[in-house]
């Protein structure tokens, strides 16, 4: 038996597993890491305790359920992207905390970006909007603020997540990236697959602290020794949402994807053509297997998963996720309370950071679980906003809409805010056996570099519904919904 070892690095946890020949999960262990809020607005991670984390769900994913270690052939890495690491190459350590993707700090740099009419430079060469979502903001701030403790840019690297974990996983030996997590910078070309030496010297990043970019699928390196007294190559690297798309076996145009995570992430496989996105999406390379270059048009929305984690930690309404699903039914309609949780502004297709969250549509009546209903509904609601400007780029260029809609992500697990999504939206969703579907996406891209999967089509047969989830609601009453969502979208953009 060929196992393979995924290691899954989120905004929230580390997570490991180990999946076997046919893209089964025979061991998970995942524990949280800490998020620390230096102001607001301000996000950071610690990356030592990031590696050490990953570090410890590997090795306990291998002895609690003793994982044959000489059974395990390969390694993937999928992880969240535009997290910004810069660390000295000489001593390994970091010289700041990580710049979370949700950090807003650098909105003054972008807006900067903006008044300089650069916009249309940057999205014809990266096909990303100016935000400080992407990294290379966060890059520039970083090497401003340390500019008096480095002395010579070879001494330091910058990384996303992948890297920083390639880099220590290797005992220093690979300072590497693969194409998707490098598209995710806002300094990557997308047409030519390669950093691009303008947009380096716009942000003043020296060329030399970059990582290499490779395919999704390549040799990243080998893990230590150390770690289990043998060498286990890493040959499949991808960012998470890409690898999601992958996992869902989502290589050809038109398959739709919908992650339910801290944020939630749809991804549209555009096959070889880039699309340029009228409606507020942005382009990104999807994982390359085979030499070439293919594209998904995305929308991004910043709080997910992650508006349930306020409720636990800052209202105390929910004790845990686990709950959402039990509260929220308590109240079989939202007596019209809508959440707009723009904790960190309005991601797609608004992208507009300096909106905050709001609640509307507060009576004496309300009560919480109006509020983590309303909570609920609010992904939902945004899914069907990305959902919108998706089925406008597509007619563009296919003359279709989106019929489906895969899902996967740890809410997918709620029943309820999968009806809801397919209410809303208006079609079907479809839930797979596996929803550990990022992890398993990079788990095929490392297989198939060392020959477990043989090809697509082997990993297409792999993938099987679990649940179908169909919409119910009358037209009247669905627009209803929609119309008092948009309100609440209108009032928040207008504060």
């Amino acid at each position: 038996m060929k196992l393979i070892l995924a290691l899954d690095q989120g905004t929230t946890s580390c997570r490991s597993i180990v999946f076997d020949e046919t893209g089964k999960a025979i061991g998970v262990s995942q524990k949280e890491i800490t998020q620390i809020y230096p102001q607001p607005g301000w996000i950071e991670h610690n990356p030592v305790e990031i590696y050490q984390t990953q570090l410890d769900t590997i090795r306990e994913v291998v002895n609690k359920k003793n994982i044959p270690v000489n059974q395990l052939v390969a390694c993937g890495i999928t992880n969240q992207r535009e997290t910004t690491v810069i660390w000295n190459k000489k001593t390994g350590l970091p010289l700041h905390n990580a710049i979370v993707w949700q950090d807003r700090r650098t909105e003054r740099i972008c807006a900067q970006l903006h008044n300089r009419n650069l916009e249309k430079q940057i999205f014809e060469k990266t096909g990303l909007k100016i935000d400080p979502y992407f990294s290379a903001t966060k890059i520039s701030w970083l090497l401003t603020f340390l500019k008096d403790t480095i002395t010579d840019s070879n001494d330091i690297a910058f990384g996303t997540i992948d890297s920083w974990l390639i880099w220590n996983l290797t005992n220093g030996e690979s300072h590497l990236t693969d194409v998707t997590n490098a598209s995710r910078t806002m300094l990557f070309d997308i047409l030519k697959g390669s950093w691009d030496t303008a947009l380096l010297k716009l942000f003043n990043i020296p060329f030399e602290i970059m990582p290499t970019a490779l395919p999704s699928s390549s040799f990243f390196g080998s893990i230590s020794k150390n770690i289990f007294g043998k060498s286990i190559p890493i040959t499949g690297v991808a960012g998470d949402q890409q690898s999601s798309l992958f996992g869902h076996a989502g290589f050809t145009s038109g398959i739709t994807k919908n992650t339910y995570g801290t944020g939630c992430f749809m991804l549209m496989h555009t096959g070889e053509k880039k699309v340029r996105s009228d409606n507020g999406l942005i382009t990104s390379l999807a994982v390359q297997v085979d030499g070439k270059l293919n594209y998904v048009i995305e929308g991004s929305i910043f709080i997910g998963g992650a508006v349930f984690q306020w409720m636990r930690d800052e209202l105390k309404i929910i004790s845990s996720s686990d709950k959402v699903e039990e509260i929220a039914s308590q109240a079989p309609e939202n007596h019209e309370v809508y959440l707009v949780p723009a904790f960190s502004g309005l991601g797609a297709p608004y992208w507009k950071s300096d909106v905050r969250g709001s609640i509307f549509g507060l009576s004496r009546s309300t009560n919480s679980s109006h509020i983590v209903r309303a909570g609920l509904e609010s992904i939902a609601f945004q899914s069907l906003e990305l959902m919108e400007s998706m089925n406008s780029d597509f007619n563009s260029f296919q003359k279709t809409s989106v019929a489906e809609l895969r899902v996967d992500g740890g809410a997918s697990k709620n029943n309820l805010l999968m009806q809801i999504q397919a209410d809303i939206l208006n079609i079907p969703i479809l839930r797979p056996k596996t929803i550990e579907t990022t992890a398993l996406g990079v788990a095929f891209l490392a297989g198939i570099k060392v020959g477990v999967f043989k090809s697509l089509s082997s990993i297409e047969k792999l993938w099987e519904i679990d649940r179908l989830f169909e919409p119910s609601l009358n037209d009247d009453f669905r627009l209803s919904k929609i119309a008092g969502w948009k309100k609440a979208i209108r009032q928040s953009l207008t504060k």
